[in-house]
């Protein structure tokens, strides 16, 4: 196993080292920008808009994706980045590839493909592909979402095929990649690859987002224990070394997903950090019950250099519909203030009752 990952990892640095001189140029002058300029990266946690795998009965009604989520749309502008986890391909008839010894029970995802316009509505311009659902369908599942999302201009990484995007918003040039630890991904816990694939973007790019698809999952696996998280004999790495390590060498914003519950936000050397952000939008197929059901919505303001200005958290719910509110309770603001207390009691910010997040 430990040489399939290094023969892996050696074909992507490979990659990298013959796309970049011929792909991009350098970062843009910083000099020219205002050093006072603001970012705002907009990140939710996981999305599967209804699967029609094994069948159709796990699509939404009249098979239209947009009530799901269109209640939230204004909570999600006003962003130059809107992040979030795609959990499956958008697929047709491609054939399912994942092992599975009942394919009527089969936890495979395959979003209708015109499901993908109410991710270009909300405004999504970046999605991780880099999770356990996206290779359900295979190479052909994934070349199909990669085509899809090409054609609305949203950016996206994780696959070995696809292990980073750079583009330019307003003059500011981002560099986005993805981690997890499933087979066909940048690998969570090659942190030889991870380091040179951030430090390319560093050295390229003005604002580095890396996310992170990894932890335990469930209502038992809220906390960041600062260790290897295994789940049903998988190794989920270590998640909280992995944000410090990406940081360490450029990352400028973590966002984590997987354990589909929220976990404690840090910042660290001035950098952001989300653990997890939970269920965003998932219809059918996942258990939203309990701490499964709500999800912070974060607004993060960076400057021109990616350091961490302020955030505010947004939470949010799924209805008995599978709909996506906002939540008068403030659930996902509440636990939050719970896991950082727990988890980080050493913590430089701190989440007041309206969901601000602030140095301290």
């Amino acid at each position: 196993m430990h040489h399939l990952l290094l023969a892996r990892s050696i074909i992507i640095i490979l990659l990298l080292s013959v796309l970049l001189p011929f792909s991009f140029g350098q970062g843009s002058d910083i000099d020219t920008l205002n050093s006072e300029k603001e970012i705002v990266i907009t990140a939710v946690g996981d999305i599967m808009l209804g699967t029609a795998f094994p069948s159709g009965e796990y699509l939404p009604p009249y098979d239209n994706p947009y009530p799901l989520m269109e209640s939230v749309f204004p909570l999600l502008d006003g962003s130059d980045i809107l992040f979030g986890n795609l959990e499956g391909p958008f697929s047709g008839d491609e054939k399912l590839v994942k092992r599975c010894r009942d394919t009527t029970k089969c936890y495979a995802f395959r979003m209708p493909e015109h499901y993908a316009a109410v991710l270009d509505s909300a405004g999504f311009n970046i999605l991780s592909l880099a999770n356990n659902h996206i290779m359900d369908f295979g190479s052909e599942g994934l070349n199909n979402t990669a085509r899809i999302l090409d054609s609305l201009d949203i950016k996206f990484a994780g696959p070995d095929k696809y292990p980073f995007s750079i583009f330019t918003i307003d003059s500011v040039k981002y560099g986005f990649c993805a981690f997890s630890p499933n087979k066909g991904t940048l690998n969570i816990t090659d942190t030889i690859l991870a380091k040179k694939v951030v430090r390319m973007l560093d050295d390229t790019c003005d604002i580095v987002i890396v996310s992170f698809h990894g932890g335990a999952e469930g209502a038992e696996h809220q906390y960041v224990t600062r260790k290897e998280e295994l789940f049903y004999g998988e190794n989920r790495g270590n998640v909280y070394r992995f944000a410090h390590m990406v940081i360490d060498n450029g990352a400028d914003v973590v966002l984590g997903h997987g354990p589909h519950v929220t976990r404690a936000i840090e910042v660290y050397r001035d950098r952001f950090i989300a653990y997890s952000l939970g269920n965003f939008c998932t219809y059918r197929r996942f258990n939203i019950s309990g701490p499964n059901g709500y999800a912070p919505v974060i607004k993060v303001n960076t400057n021109i250099f990616g350091k961490f200005i302020k955030a505010l958290v947004l939470p949010v719910y799924h209805n008995s519909y599978g709909h996506v509110k906002s939540d008068p309770n403030r659930r996902a603001i509440i636990r939050l203030q719970q896991l950082v207390i727990s988890d980080f009691p050493e913590s430089v910010v701190l989440i007041t009752d309206d969901g601000l997040i602030k140095l301290k």
